[in-house]
């Protein structure tokens, strides 16, 4: 595998975006499906309890893949600088301590939440009756985390090389070998949550054999030498610019576990658990492509960053923020459409079914406007402004959202938490807003230093 270069300098930025981002949407649904996949095949074979075990899983979940997009995300775009920079050197190390901190990490992490996971599943919200769901099917995805974090760190580095189809290829094994393992471990062999969890274990397997036969190329192509050591000002700069990325997904996760415990001590008991399951996965759908699209961008921006092309910089933005939105609104009207036949597909219970409709509806409100509020964070990630994008990453939920549903429950009850999405969407919107029209300045002000200092070289050199 050569290392394409052009195809972060030139041709035009949106069939470029829409190359990135096809792979890196499917990756982040990939990434959702596994549990989705499972919440649907147990919800039809075992019933709605068997959904709320899984919602209670979903934060643990989420924690490990998080994990591994913090160190894919920093890994990609410290790659794709490098790249723009022409340092290979650095690049190389960039690549031999991502792998090495997602081998440690995702050994560790997983075997303290083994060990203590008793307490944990009580503290994400699980009643006596989702308990034994939950429980049986933590215990078994823990062993695939690793799995996981290795290909999404290894994908997102080929890309980052050039490899734009690597992702699509390395997830679809994944998704497809799930869905198959799932409808006969849960379907034919009655095998419940085990099965589900089963499935999910080997299909990521899967997906990481095919990872490492395709990232032979390059390991080839850059004579990589795999070192199992660390440096920290590396590691350092990984997870500052992944960060964002891992509170974003993680935010997830968080606000989940807050609603599973808030729903039930406002008196919603295991069935208000199962609405935020069954709500969260499919509006997933929407999110992932959004975030997918702002994430995109991040390689081909930093690329131009460290290549200090600023006028392409300033349109890759303007198109991010156009592709995010057009493709959020396409969707958002198919959802709200077709909302009851699309959560038909996860409950059975009729009464419950009609809740959630409503429910769902109301979070995606105003999604549409979104995308400002991601690219923001994805761009100033690709631009080395650390600090703004972290704000940015739990400006929505952790900032926002939580002291909102918090104060909303307690005053109309369960209808407050589906109100609060589309509260705090529109108020990170104009944010986001905000932020960006804050980067283009910064970018107009780096443009005049840099054109200056080489005003300034080139006459000390004439």
């Amino acid at each position: 595998m050569g290392l394409d270069n052009k195809i972060f300098s030139e041709g035009k930025i949106s069939r470029i975006l829409f190359k990135f981002a096809v792979p890196a949407i499917i990756s982040l649904f990939v990434s959702e499906l596994y549990n989705m996949v499972d919440t649907f095949f147990v919800g039809r074979a075992v019933g709605a309890n068997a959904i709320g075990g899984l919602t209670i899983a979903f934060p643990v979940q989420r924690l490990l893949i998080s994990i591994g997009l913090l160190i894919a995300v920093g890994t990609s775009t410290a790659v794709a600088r490098c790249l723009g920079e022409e340092n290979y050197d650095k690049l190389k190390e960039n690549i031999n301590n991502a792998f090495v901190l997602t081998i440690i990490l995702l050994s560790v992490i997983p075997t303290i939440i083994f060990i203590f996971k008793n307490p944990i599943i009580t503290k994400l919200g699980a009643s006596d009756v989702i308990y034994p769901y939950a429980e049986k099917y933590i215990s078994i995805i823990l062993i695939g985390g690793i799995f996981q974090a290795l290909t999404v760190v290894a994908c997102y580095i080929m890309t980052a090389l050039g490899n734009t189809k690597i992702t699509l290829i390395a997830t679809s094994i994944g998704a497809i070998c799930n869905i198959i393992i799932d409808a006969i471990l849960v379907n034919v062999l009655s095998m419940g949550v085990a099965g589900a969890a089963i499935a999910t274990v080997v299909s990521q397997f899967i997906s990481f054999i095919f990872m490492v036969y395709k990232f032979k190329e390059v390991k080839n192509t850059l004579k990589l030498k795999f070192e199992f050591k660390l440096r920290i000002e590396i590691v350092k700069s990984i997870v500052a610019i992944g960060f964002s990325t891992f509170i974003i997904e993680i935010s997830d996760a968080i606000v989940s576990a807050l609603l599973n415990n808030l729903l039930v001590s406002s008196g919603g008991g295991d069935n208000a658990i199962i609405m935020v399951g069954v709500v969260t996965r499919v509006s997933m759908f929407l999110y992932i492509t959004v975030i997918g699209i702002s994430s995109a961008m991040q390689p081909i921006a930093a690329y131009n960053y460290g290549a200090r092309n600023y006028k392409r910089l300033k349109e890759i933005v303007k198109q991010s923020v156009k592709g995010a939105t057009i493709t959020a609104t396409i969707l958002w009207v198919i959802m709200m459409v077709f909302t009851r036949p699309i959560i038909g597909s996860f409950l059975r219970e009729k009464a419950l079914l009609e809740e959630t409709v409503v429910a769902f509806r109301l979070c995606i409100a105003i999604f549409p406007v979104l995308g400002l509020y991601y690219v923001s964070i994805y761009f100033y990630q690709s631009i080395e402004e650390a600090k703004s994008s972290f704000i940015l990453s739990i400006y929505r939920q952790l900032i926002l959202f939580i002291p909102i549903v918090v104060v909303l429950v307690k005053i109309i009850g369960i209808r407050g938490a589906f109100i609060t999405f589309p509260i705090t969407d529109i108020i990170s919107s104009i944010t986001g807003f905000y932020y960006i029209r804050k980067a283009m300045a910064i970018l107009e002000s780096e443009k005049n230093a840099y054109l200056k200092e080489q005003e300034v070289n080139g006459l000390k050199f004439s």
